[in-house]
């Protein structure tokens, strides 16, 4: 048998347009002589489609489009059938409404074959909202040549039943354990499964467990690309009856691949990539579909000389190309020499456009027309502030005439503590590093800079003969230059320190006293805790940003604001 596994980007909510993208595949699987095309879980919603599920026409064009489907492969490819994911309707009124399912579609029409078993509620997940728990169907019984091939269905969580390798492990029934008395020839995965770190690594090591429950093949098929803050890597593969790496589609691109099932060697596997390297092409991948599934064509980005707004500025010319990015400096009074000169030379060696508009005369008319109010002009936090704000609403106006999408250039430290500013840093329409730590943002610019990143760099259009982000930025001591002589280490504890504790309390939950225990001065421990609670209502106003971490802040981080 012939198995295509189509590694598809869907748009969430266009059924029509998914649609085509599905059936596209067909034409070009029938071509290459396969017998079945898989494609991810909800493919025909994209995925997370959140609550446009609960719309109800939608629910009606899905019907007639799985028609249309089925109509199209019996006129074009009638030998071909397509596993494809849809939401289904229950037959009672009851909440809720829906079935996250899996339909068998082929000349003759079209019919539900599985259910997802395991509904995630946690980190993003919300699918109890939406979904009920699907009851067994058993498995797919296919005949291809005059041979009958028995293939078990599960859909992305329904693999995640392994205990001794993941955290945490739905409550629920075993779908691996039902498929073991049945005699199955295969097992398929069909998968929304977001990336982060080490994702790709866990994703086989599952995999590869029930390959040897089952004693049979097993597919995994993951949806590639950007929607809203989640990422989709794909990262698809084939695991043999040995738990082999067989087959392997590329990470964070579109594919589409043939696998025969007489397929057991390793001939066709694809590079694997460094995770900097992954990273970095994630992040890519998560702007550029943001700005092309929102409408917009070109970037905005506050250029200040500094190491956060070098990357991001490099991702996005990466992602849109140099000429959809124009970056905006904005020096005031204590902005260094150097920090404009890094900025002008970054911007040179990127070929992008430059906009120079100094803010003193502003900062001097703000403070003129705030001595009223206060008594006298901003001092302290507030004066430093103001200039923040200020380059915010330079930004946004700019922004907004010129039809820009505004990028956020903070990282997860400065997001974690607080040290970041409303209606000023934070302003924009997406934020780009905002999930990557200080120390990792540092980390993935030097990969950049180094020969390692040579092939990526000019794979995604960047100049691949020099150093990008330069010498002078990386080596150069974090500051906002919001006053004369500020740096980073004046507010903030090393980043270096910093950060440990911040994955610590973020990714790990550890407790303030488990911190203590092994080794951390209580005062510092406290010191970052207390930020970190005290800036939960600035991370409620920012802007959404690309998650790439285990736990990143937005829908997946749910804590109150006003609370002891």
């Amino acid at each position: 048998m012939k198995i295509a596994l189509a590694q598809i980007n869907p748009f969430v909510g266009d059924l029509e347009g998914n649609s085509e993208i599905i059936l596209n595949a067909c034409r070009k699987a029938a071509k290459q002589g396969a017998n079945l095309l898989l494609t991810p879980e909800l493919s025909l919603w994209g995925y997370p489609p959140r609550d446009l599920l609960l719309n109800s026409l939608l629910l009606e064009e899905q019907h007639k489009i799985l028609n249309k489907i089925s109509k199209s492969i019996a006129l074009d490819t009638p030998k071909l059938m397509a596993l494809i994911g849809i939401a289904e309707p229950t037959q009672d009124p009851q909440l809720p409404k829906l079935f996250n399912s899996i339909v068998l579609v082929k000349e003759s029409g079209w019919e539900v074959v599985a259910r997802k078993q395991l509904l995630p509620t946690y980190d993003v997940f919300d699918e109890k909202r939406y979904f009920r728990t699907g009851e067994p169907l058993g498995t797919l019984h296919i005949e291809i040549e005059k041979k009958t091939w028995h293939v078990g269905l599960t859909i992305c969580e329904d693999l995640w039943v392994e205990e001794e390798l993941q955290i945490h492990r739905i409550a629920g029934p075993d779908p691996i354990a039902q498929l073991e008395s049945k005699n199955i020839d295969l097992l398929i995965n069909l998968s929304a499964s977001p990336f982060s770190h080490d994702k790709t690594s866990l994703r086989q090591r599952l995999a590869a467990k029930a390959v040897k429950r089952l004693q049979c093949p097993v597919i995994y098929l993951n949806q590639v690309g950007g929607n809203d803050e989640l990422i989709f890597d794909g990262s698809s593969f084939v695991l043999n009856s040995k738990a082999e790496l067989t087959l392997t589609l590329p990470s964070c691109r579109q594919s589409l691949v043939i696998w025969e099932t007489t397929q057991t060697n390793t001939s066709k596997l694809i590079s694997t990539v460094t995770p900097q390297e992954q990273l970095f092409k994630a992040l890519v991948l998560g702007l550029s579909d943001y700005a092309k599934k929102c409408n917009f064509n070109s970037t905005l980005i506050g250029l200040s000389g500094g190491i956060d707004s070098a990357l991001v500025t490099i991702i996005a010319v990466a992602a849109l190309g140099p000429k959809n990015v124009t970056a905006v400096l904005m020096p005031s009074p204590w902005s260094s020499v150097e920090s404009i000169k890094d900025a002008l030379d970054l911007a040179r060696r990127l070929d992008i456009l430059t906009l120079t508009v100094p803010i003193e005369a502003l900062m001097n008319s703000y403070n003129l027309t705030l001595e009223t109010p206060l008594g006298k002009p901003p001092e302290g936090v507030t004066a430093e502030n103001l200039q923040s704000r200020i380059r915010g609403t330079l930004l946004m106006a700019i922004a907004n005439q010129e039809g820009h999408l505004l990028l956020s250039t903070g990282n997860k430290s400065e997001l974690a503590v607080g040290y970041c500013t409303l209606y000023g840093d934070l302003n924009g329409g997406l934020s780009v590093i905002g999930d990557l730590y200080k120390t990792s943002v540092f980390e993935l610019c030097k990969w950049l800079d180094s020969s390692a990143s040579l092939q990526c760099k000019s794979t995604l259009g960047l100049s691949n003969n020099k150093e990008i982000i330069g010498k002078a930025i990386l080596n150069k001591p974090p500051s906002a230059e919001l006053r004369p002589g500020q740096l980073d280490s004046d507010s903030l504890p090393d980043y270096k320190i910093l950060d440990t504790v911040l994955q610590a309390f973020i990714e790990e939950h550890l407790t303030i006293q488990e911190l203590i225990d092994s080794g951390y001065c209580p005062t510092l421990i406290k010191q970052i805790e207390n930020m970190l609670k005290k800036a939960e209502f600035k991370r409620r106003q920012a802007p959404p940003l690309l998650k790439v971490s285990t736990q990143a802040f937005g829908d997946g981080w749910r804590l109150p604001i006003a609370a002891k």
